[in-house]
């Protein structure tokens, strides 16, 4: 559990889990965890984010998938767990919910805000879809536009929000982002006018100035120096990112959609404030004049409006009275005042058109009918709490607002605690906080408060003075005990005569500088310059203007005040907010030198008092440090009992939760709600942690033996059913193949090459062994055919005359193949007239090497390393090939025999000859021509000699003998290579071996060279 102290956290992650809850406590927890680098801390629900001032890698995709679809206990604190909290009470019970932002300037809210924004965008539209992408990606980038035009760098924020901002972020029936609206309140537009210093103007003033390109600058008249502009040079002019931030910012206007126009108009105007804010008047005769003529054809060339026109705007009034038109003209100290008011008007108006356009990109389609089923997530970023050195309307306002906030904060909290307790059954107890109620009233009772006071003095008919309006306060808030002035406490020398009052806000005491209250609060703004910006020639200028179409002589009404229009919409704001489940994030600036590492105990506890965080842990306890439901507790702590491990199953969630409290002897420290258990002290949930804990390896040691046990069993089954699969897929690949074959060859008896020219299909990888087996079947049934139709006696001469056949493969035409082979010729009385001695010769051999048969026997010429010549016998037996003498030494064995096994190959001629060499590694070939007895043989018989010998190689060695056939080939004789050739040569009668050198030459009758 997050909420657990151990060894890896720091101080405790919820401060309602304190021991003692006081104020040093408090702090000592939140300096601990800062200096840490635990910037979130809960209380209860409500985060506390202090700012790190520096970059933390805690924002990334695994930390998103940590805490997507997780309870808040479940993980360390953090700020993605108040979004999902948000995001999930939205999805699942279809309830509006909001996000409320708080805390002083540049404690880091508008950081916040895009954090929780770029959380719900991460964990929505998991399916990719093109418009929910596109509507995620334009609420990221309105951050950016809305912090170019309402940010600005403060002496205690570089990018302090100087507007408020609410957004409203509207969610389909499946909780995917449809789109949105912004509402913004109370523009700091005094800002564009005057900076204190140290301090800037808006960011797009400078992001123009220091990142447009020349070309844009010449085209709007500017210098990049802010200095030579009177609305930048009063402050800091301090260079930031600007050249970044200007083209992330025009990225972003186009990502939203603003056309070229609309671009060019939003920096048009950006431009021509600048320039306004250098416009100066002289008097000359009496006559008020301008003083730079150039400038103000610049600013009216900008805002496309004449000189002329621009120049009488800025020099004189119409006044319409009673039917009657008058004109006024204006000293020098009223025209500076009408160029401010219009230059704070013209920026004012720009900022709520760029809020307008955004909230048109964003805009959710469809009608009323299908967004009734939608929900929101309200996101509220307002300003903090604010204390300057000089505090005038602008910080009222502000700090009025936080009082409402604040005054809600305690609303709702105590209204979800005391509604928790009557609907789980659990007696309240009250608890003493500080209720700011009288705060509020101070300033917006009717008649009585500031506010009314103000607008009764702006109502007055003649010159009225902020003096006048001070003492008009004076007189009525004289007894109110958090408002106070020098007039009414003439000791208090910290405040001004007659110039400042004090307001007691809960955050502490603020000292608010009357001068300028009347005139922000009546925000006048002359008819004139209305109709002036209502006729330019840009239409987009023209319609944020629409009351200058009224005509010059119609008297207008008086418009509400700032003050009035501001409380309105805090009023407003405060009802959107009542309407949805509420969700905090407090954020705590730790000092103010903007050090990543140094925490301030005075300033950080005055935000902790102001913020009322002491008062939030008191009512968030009222009595019990933890509650949580009874399905969800039994859930996690269901294995430290032996009576609700593994399922307890004696009775409702709420039963196995009363055992297991039961058991562990905590029942005295508990109370049990009706669907949710109470625990009072930390010390008891801290024990049941540590239980928890210590059971944790020893359930994953069995939960890993079963999980990993599972795994094995289902892998197995499906091994056996991919086994299963496969052999059935293997026998249909099979059957398919032979039924294909089948088809193919169903033809193949009655072709005249039985089947022999048909094109086997390729076979399947199953099929490769049975289709070997297949074509052997197919060639012995297709020999078998043929030789149906030849005697049996004769398949043994067949057998070696396909054997000689495949040996000489068409390369020599003549080999015996038309003849009756009879193999042992010389056993043969017609061949051999000594075949007496020559059968007692073989009988003598046989006894002596048990050879069984001869298989070939024939007279033959031999030529040997001698290079002689000589008549002699052989005979090829089951073994071997022996050279036998001849018949007039009764056919001797002359012991020199070649063993089949050891022959490498045979080499024959393409002619008629009879000569044949057996090649073998003993490096002295046999080198022989098959003859008569007397004469030449008049029949072929070396493909007979051949196929005998092919067929015993292939019987004893499993393999083909290669045999050549060539005129001319190599041979070895004596350990010396030589080079044999056939000759058919005129004249010859008689086949002949002659030799010359390496070369050995056979001649034979020319009638022998016929080859094929």
């Amino acid at each position: 559990m997050a909420l657990h102290q151990n060894s890896q956290e720091v101080g405790v992650q919820d401060f309602v889990l304190l021991d003692v809850v006081t104020m040093e406590n408090f702090m000592a927890n939140l300096k601990k965890r800062f200096q840490a680098g635990k910037i979130y801390t809960y209380i209860g629900e409500v985060c506390i984010s202090m700012n790190p001032y520096r970059e933390m890698n805690i924002y990334g995709p695994e930390q998103v998938s940590r805490y997507k679809g997780r309870e808040l206990f479940e993980n360390m604190p953090h700020i993605f767990a108040i979004a999902d909290a948000a995001y999930r009470v939205h999805k699942q019970r279809n309830q509006d919910t909001c996000i409320m932002i708080s805390g002083e300037s540049g404690a880091g809210k508008t950081e916040a805000s895009k954090i929780i924004m770029k959380y719900i965008a991460a964990v929505t539209n998991q399916g990719q879809q093109n418009d929910i992408e596109r509507v995620k990606n334009v609420l990221i980038q309105s951050n950016a536009i809305l912090e170019c035009f309402g940010n600005a760098k403060t002496n205690r924020n570089d990018n302090s929000s100087r507007f408020g901002k609410y957004m409203d972020i509207e969610f389909d029936y499946k909780g995917d982002p449809m789109g949105g609206i912004i509402t913004n309140y109370l523009l700091e537009k005094s800002r564009v006018i005057q900076q204190h210093p140290g301090e800037r103007n808006f960011h797009c003033f400078y992001q123009l100035l220091r990142g447009a390109s020349d070309a844009e600058l010449r085209q709007y008249q500017l210098t990049r120096d802010p200095a030579q502009f009177h609305y930048t040079n009063q402050g800091s002019v301090e260079v930031l990112s600007e050249k970044l931030d200007y083209r992330v910012t025009t990225a972003g206007l186009k990502a939203l959609g603003f056309s070229g126009d609309e671009l060019t108009m939003v920096w048009r105007i950006v431009a021509a404030v600048l320039h306004l804010g250098n416009i100066n008047f002289k008097t000359q005769d009496d006559q008020i004049q301008i003083a730079n003529r150039k400038t103000l054809s610049t600013a009216a060339q900008l805002l496309h409006v004449t000189e002329e026109e621009m120049q009488r705007s800025l020099t004189e009034r119409v006044i319409a009275a009673r039917g009657e038109i008058m004109t006024k003209t204006h000293d020098i100290e009223q025209a500076e005042f009408g160029r401010d008011a219009l230059a704070k008007a013209v920026y004012d108006r720009l900022f709520t058109w760029i809020i307008q356009r955004i909230n048109k990109a964003i805009v959710v389609p469809g009608g009323n009918t299908q967004k009734r089923y939608n929900r929101v997530i309200g996101v509220l970023d307002i300003y903090g709490f604010e204390i300057f050195d000089q505090n005038s309307f602008e910080q009222f306002c502000i700090n009025y607002c936080n009082e409402k906030l604040q005054q809600l904060f305690i609303e709702l909290v105590l209204k979800q605690e005391q509604e928790e307790y009557r609907r789980e059954g659990i007696k309240w107890t009250n608890v003493d906080y500080f209720n700011n109620q009288i705060i509020c009233e101070l300033v917006e009772q009717p008649h009585k408060g500031v506010i009314s006071i103000m607008d009764e003095a702006c109502l007055n008919v003649g010159k009225i003075t902020d003096e006048m309006l001070l003492d008009a306060m004076d007189k009525k808030l004289s007894h109110h005990p958090h408002y106070s002035s020098r007039q009414l406490k003439p000791m208090d020398k910290e405040l001004k005569h007659r110039q400042d009052f004090r307001i007691t806000h809960y955050a502490g005491d603020v000292i608010y500088c009357i001068y300028g209250f009347i005139e922000k609060n009546r925000d006048t703004l002359f008819q004139d310059f209305k109709r002036l910006l209502y006729h330019s020639k840009d239409n987009l200028i023209t319609s944020m203007w629409p009351e200058g179409a009224q005509d010059i002589s119609k008297t207008t009404k008086r418009p509400l005040t700032a003050g009035t229009l501001f409380q309105r919409s805090m009023t407003e704001l405060v009802a959107t907010l009542l309407k949805k489940e509420p969700f905090y994030v407090r954020c705590i600036k730790p000092n103010d030198i903007k050090s990543a590492s140094v925490f301030d105990d005075v300033r950080v506890e005055h935000q902790v008092r102001y913020l009322g965080l002491l008062e939030n842990v008191r009512v968030r306890r009222a009595g019990f440090v933890h509650r949580q439901r009874y399905d969800k507790f039994l859930l996690r702590y269901k294995m430290i009992s032996q009576y609700t491990w593994p399922n307890f199953r004696g009775g409702s969630e709420r039963d196995g939760v009363k055992v297991l409290i039961t058991e562990k002897n905590f029942s005295h420290d508990v109370e049990f709600g009706k669907t949710k258990i109470f625990l009072r002290s930390p010390q008891t949930l801290f024990s049941l942690e540590k239980q928890r804990n210590d059971m944790i390896p020893h359930i994953v040691t069995l939960l890993q033996k079963q999980v990993r046990g599972w795994i094995c069993r289902q892998q197995y089954k499906k091994m056996k059913a991919a086994i299963v699969i496969m052999r059935h897929y293997r026998k249909y690949k099979l059957k398919s193949y032979v039924q294909e074959l089948a088809m193919r060859f169903r033809n193949a008896r009655q072709m005249r090459d039985y089947g022999k020219g048909i094109q086997w299909p390729q076979p399947p990888l199953v099929g490769r062994e049975a289709e070997k087996q297949l074509r052997m079947l197919f060639s012995r049934w297709r020999a078998a055919t043929i030789l149906r139709k030849y005697p049996r006696e004769e398949w043994p001469q067949l057998r070696l005359q396909i054997i000689a056949a495949s040996a000489f493969r068409k390369r020599r035409k003549f080999w015996g193949q038309d003849r009756r082979w009879l193999g042992n010729y010389l056993s043969i009385t017609a061949e051999n007239s000594n075949y007496s001695s020559y059968n007692a010769s073989i009988n003598n051999i046989k006894n002596t090497d048990n050879f069984r048969v001869v298989l070939f026997s024939a007279f033959v010429k031999k030529f040997n390393k001698c290079n002689k010549s000589a008549d002699r016998a052989i005979i090829v037996t089951d073994g071997a090939i022996y050279k036998l003498d001849g018949p007039r030494n009764k056919f001797r064995n002359m012991k020199r025999t070649v063993a089949i096994k050891e022959i490498t190959s045979i080499s024959v001629s393409p002619g008629r000859d009879q000569l044949v060499v057996f090649h073998s590694h003993h490096n002295n070939d046999l080198v022989i021509a098959l003859q008569g007895e007397q004469h030449p043989l008049k029949e072929d018989r070396i493909g007979e000699i051949v196929a005998h010998v092919c067929k015993r190689y292939f019987e004893l060695c499993n393999q083909d003998l290669p045999v050549t056939v060539s005129p001319t080939f190599q041979l070895r004789l004596g350990n010396k290579m030589r080079t044999l050739s056939v000759e058919a040569v005129a004249g010859v009668e008689t086949p002949a071996f002659e030799h010359s050198g390496a070369v050995i030459v056979f001649k034979v009758p020319s009638s022998y060279g016929s080859a094929i």
